[in-house]
């Protein structure tokens, strides 16, 4: 239960600082497969001249090395199961809860909490290097520019659940969960057009009334993270400090108010580590 504990809360300040609870120890549940569908795929001529333009912006961009290609999307998608010390009573029959995809391509996943920061410069750089992300959104953060996402959206990036107003989950009574939960998905169906099939709680924190909640609401699996990343240093879940395969990265939507640089700065980061261990980026969603 003590290395349980460890492992929920080693990256618990992410978007703040809450307490954060240990899950109960059960059997590990099954996955589910979560909504969204690999891109089309490219033409050998059309992926030739993809990557000339990607290192031409990773020039224009300022990063070290270009990123690098991922492999196409898996044909049989991996079993998404809760990660061992993860779990909740009843587990079996909720979302699994979990850090990292089980695979052997070497490749991670870019995933963005909340909302608060809204660059226009950050959108045209993670287009113009066609580097895939996740982004996870709070109502709170997002309604005075609904836009900026849906721009984010059309470019093809999956916008997923963060709840309506960024509060620590356990703390509250399942109804109060279920409001934050499904208030959320109507959110994001009424501005979006789609109902997300992730939930990333608040903090990463979590109890057995969240996971009921958002199944309830339609969600199919809770990816928390292995890594997050900053403008100017990496925090890990994992005592080696390293990168993995089917890794998780967590960052923000923040600038240069919060952070020490901006969210170009940040991606720059990301990328150069990401790219100097033989690691690409890939879409999330074609692996669940």
């Amino acid at each position: 239960m003590a290395l349980a504990a460890l492992l929920v809360a080693a990256l618990g300040t992410a978007c703040g600082s809450a307490e954060s609870g240990s899950p109960v120890r059960t059997k590990p549940g099954k996955g589910a497969e979560a909504a969204g569908g690999p891109a089309a795929p490219l033409t050998a001529e059309q992926q030739k001249t993809a990557r000339q333009a990607v290192i031409a912006a990773a020039k224009k961009w300022k990063l070290a090395k270009p990123p690098l290609a991922a492999p196409p999307a898996p044909k049989t998608k991996p079993e998404i199961t809760t990660r061992d010390g993860f779990e909740v009573d009843s587990q079996e029959n909720l979302p699994p809860v979990f850090t990292t995809v089980p695979t052997e391509d070497k490749v991670v996943f870019l995933t963005i909490d909340d909302g608060a920061e809204k660059d226009p410069e950050f959108l045209k750089m993670m287009k113009e290097l066609r580097i895939p992300y996740t982004a996870f959104l709070n109502d709170y953060l997002i309604r005075d520019n609904y836009g900026y996402f849906k721009e984010m959206q059309d470019a093809g990036v999956t916008l997923d659940n963060h709840t309506l107003n960024h509060r620590y989950l356990p703390a509250l009574t399942y109804e109060q969960q279920r409001e934050e939960i499904c208030g959320q998905q109507d959110v994001m169906q009424r501005e979006f057009g789609k109902r997300p099939a992730l939930l990333r709680p608040p903090y990463g924190n979590y109890n057995e009334d969240t996971l009921k909640a958002a199944k309830s609401c339609g969600v199919k699996a809770v990816p928390l993270w292995n890594a997050e990343a900053f403008p100017d240093r990496w925090d890990y879940r994992e005592w080696d400090r390293e990168l993995h395969p089917g890794d998780i990265i967590l960052t923000h939507f923040r600038g240069r108010e919060d952070w020490k640089g901006s969210m170009p700065d940040m991606i720059r980061n990301v990328m150069k580590t990401v790219t100097d261990k033989g690691y690409a980026v890939a879409r999330l969603e074609d692996y669940l």
